[in-house]
């Protein structure tokens, strides 16, 4: 994916609730408990409730998936890179239709309410914000998000107030009598009429995976998306349940059969703050800010799947350029043409309740995506949240999307058939020589004997390095311990592996010889091992550093040796044919890293940091320019997670001097790594006494650090 295809991280954690939120706030509530309850009567209350149960899997699943893959296209990007790219076309143009369908539909729903007070054209209503919500979308995601923002806070803050005054008019006229008018018998069409309603307002709840699809703008999306997810399904549940007990309890049971405004209607019985008017007033507004955060929702979402198979060339590549403004606009245009030619053309409401069959189908692949990753034993699968009681979370979600598809009816599960038959289609007639890639159940298939997709680790390596560390990963304190070699003249790489093995032995309990044997050497033949899961990695060499790594079971902590080759030598490596020969790019830099092997992605995800600090342009000249050991690993150190600091008497840094390291409570949040005194390179411990001069190297968190920047300067000389 080249730089200019990349979309910038800009969406918070109440930026992904919006998302989840806003996209299940419309029909969902403001039309559809009427219908629902012709099906269940007062168990309509009870779908509701284990609708948000029974979402829970294909829930937590989709927020595994984006931490460890937070990639635009959200269900197609993951089911792509799981079961294969002709499942991927399914779920990427299949979801892609449907998102339009339900968009489009509560556009257009949204003059059920508006016509209760004014008298104009919905088709013409929803053409005009279906633009608006388009160039908004264009201008930036952020700015998109920010009026998806205050459409959910306006909602959310009307379903409170709505809530609130419905259970104090219940209370105040009697619950009991309500209970036993309006609630007896509470099945009266038996399991069955309640089971087909689930089915029915199980797509209430549709919407909140589409956050997935833009996890590739989330900023920290390993906390943001699974925490975002939860609070919206909890919100969503608690006002689905709670609003829908209020309606059965407030309206006559034939009229709510029959009513599709079940909310305007309540409120005109008892949401009458100031007057009935401004009650009914305040529910229009909330069901405008509904259908249009669902309708904006729709469209940030949907145009996020060509612009991710555009990526793969499974469409047009062109719909995978991002414009001006940092958003796919090509794919936010197409995406806003196709729900304006269905708001003119087709009959949106119908076709959107038969793509809801479509989106049960995709929540159980979802799950199923899920128990494929894990069971390929990728090691660069590394999710930042993973889903609890695994595999049964995953076996339930699929259960359920099976038994809720056979609830929806037979005109909806034809219609997906239609849908994936056509998806299909595509792919064998359009994409299939297009693309030369496969999911990671071919990881599972080798494990039987047969063929993997090895550009698929890379791939997700890939991944890994962008995403970066995690919070825990000792990277720092591992640089802090390292054992340095600094060598002057040209010497042998084998003698220099041997050094660095010895200097490894010392603290691990392996004996030099076998380390030095274990220690890769190959580039080609190491980065097969490393992708299989071997003791030896691949050994990056590139921008002149040489980068071995292993895996060993009987260590606790990873450990390092940095060397520095001041005239360079070149690493002999061997080829596929068993062939020693010498690497013509001169290397200046070795890093080697060693893990335990109970932790393998913790280990790729130091690997990963320590590429991403020898990319830069300036690595090599301030390799070779560093004056010392501590100078060297300062090179390797975060920016924003270390200090450079000088004790002089005369200066703020005094505060230090004559003090021993566990005495000093201004680096609460860090540690003394190093010390130079005299030209001589002092690993602390907390009785180690600080002297004038001495100059501390400090690695912690960017609160502590800054907060030394405020108080020492930035040259770190007080």
């Amino acid at each position: 994916m080249g730089r200019q295809n990349k979309l910038k991280r800009e969406l918070k954690l109440f930026d992904v609730y919006a998302i989840c939120t806003g996209a299940m706030f419309s029909s969902g509530f403001f039309l559809l408990p009427g219908i629902a309850s012709a099906e269940a009567g007062p168990s309509v209350i009870l779908a509701y409730f284990f609708g948000g149960v029974m979402v829970l899997p294909a829930m937590l699943s989709a927020a595994e998936l984006s931490t460890a893959l937070p990639r635009a296209g959200g269900p197609y990007y993951f089911l792509d890179r799981s079961l294969g790219p002709m499942v991927g076309t399914v779920a990427g143009l299949g979801t892609w239709f449907a998102l339009i369908f339900k968009s489009a539909f509560a556009l257009v729903g949204m003059g059920a309410y508006l016509n209760l007070f004014f008298d104009f054209s919905v088709t013409a209503l929803a053409v005009s914000l279906t633009i608006l919500f388009m160039l908004m979308n264009i201008v930036g995601v952020k700015k998109t998000s920010g009026l998806q923002n205050m459409l959910v806070v306006l909602l959310v803050g009307i379903l409170i107030l709505f809530v609130f005054e419905g259970l104090r008019y219940m209370m105040a006229e009697g619950i009991t009598d309500i209970h036993a008018t309006q609630m007896d018998p509470i099945m009266p069409f038996g399991w069955d009429g309640l089971f087909a309603t689930i089915g029915l307002v199980f797509v209430s709840y549709a919407g909140l995976t589409q956050v997935s699809s833009v996890a590739e703008e989330v900023q920290n999306p390993e906390w943001n998306i699974p925490l975002g997810m939860i609070l919206s399904l909890l919100t969503a549940t608690t006002i689905y349940v709670l609003g829908v007990y209020i309606l059965v309890g407030v309206i006559d049971a034939e009229v709510l059969r029959e009513d599709l405004t079940p909310v305007a209607t309540a409120s005109e019985i008892f949401f009458d703050i100031y007057s009935p008017q401004v009650g009914l007033l305040l529910v229009v507004v909330a069901a405008i800010a509904a259908f249009a955060s669902t309708g904006n929702a729709g469209i940030m979402s949907a145009a996020r799947y060509p612009l991710a198979m555009a990526r793969d060339q499974l469409i047009w590549n062109k719909l995978s350029q991002v414009g001006r403004f940092n958003t796919p606009t090509l794919s936010i245009v197409l995406t806003s043409a196709a729900m304006i030619f269905f708001i003119l053309v087709l009959d949106v409401e119908a076709i959107a309740k038969l793509a809801s069959a479509f989106m049960l189908l995709i929540f159980g692949l979802l799950n199923l995506a899920v128990v494929v990753m894990r069971e390929s034993h990728i090691e660069t699968y590394d999710p930042g949240f993973n889903t609890p009681l695994y595999p049964w979370t995953q076996i339930i979600g699929i259960s359920a999307s099976v038994f809720l598809i056979v609830q929806i009816g037979i005109l909806s599960i034809l219609f997906t058939l239609g849908v994936v038959l056509a998806c299909i289609f595509w792919y064998l007639y359009f994409a299939k020589d297009r693309v030369h890639r496969d999911g990671a159940i071919y990881h599972i298939f080798e494990r039987l004997g047969r063929r993997r997709y090895e550009e698929l680790d890379k791939e997700m390596l890939s991944i890994m390095k962008e995403k970066g560390l995690r919070e825990g990963d000792p990277f720092d304190q591992v640089i802090a311990r390292a054992h340095v070699i600094d060598m002057k003249k040209g010497y042998p790489f084998d003698k220099m592996i041997n050094q660095a093995a010895r200097s490894l032995s010392d603290r691990l309990p392996t004996s030099a010889e076998e380390l030095a044997e274990l220690l890769p050497t190959s580039p080609d033949e190491l980065i097969e091992g490393f992708i299989k899961g071997t003791h030896m990695g691949g050994t990056p060499i590139a921008n002149g550093v040489a980068m071995p790594h292993m895996r060993i079971h009987s260590i606790k902590h990873p450990e390092m040796v940095l060397v520095r080759c001041r005239e360079g030598l070149h690493p002999k490596v061997w080829d596929e044919w068993y062939s020693r020969h010498e690497v013509k790019q001169k290397v200046y830099a070795v890093i080697f890293l060693v893990s335990p092997d109970e932790n393998p992605a913790q280990h790729l995800r130091l690997l990963s940091q320590f590429a991403s600090r020898v990319e830069d342009n300036e690595f090599l000249y301030e390799w070779l320019s560093a004056e010392n050991e501590q100078q060297l690993k300062e090179i390797l150190l975060r920016d924003d997670r270390f200090y450079s600091i000088v004790l002089d008497r005369n200066k703020a840094t005094s505060v230090f001097i004559g003090k021993k390291v566990k005495e000093l409570d201004i680096l609460e949040g860090g540690l003394i790594a190093m010390i130079n005194r005299n030209g001589h390179i002092i690993v602390p411990t907390g009785n180690t006494d600080l002297k004038d001069e001495d100059r501390l190297t400090i690695i912690g968190d960017e609160r502590l650090i800054s907060r030394l920047y405020v108080q020492f300067g930035r040259d770190g000389k007080g």
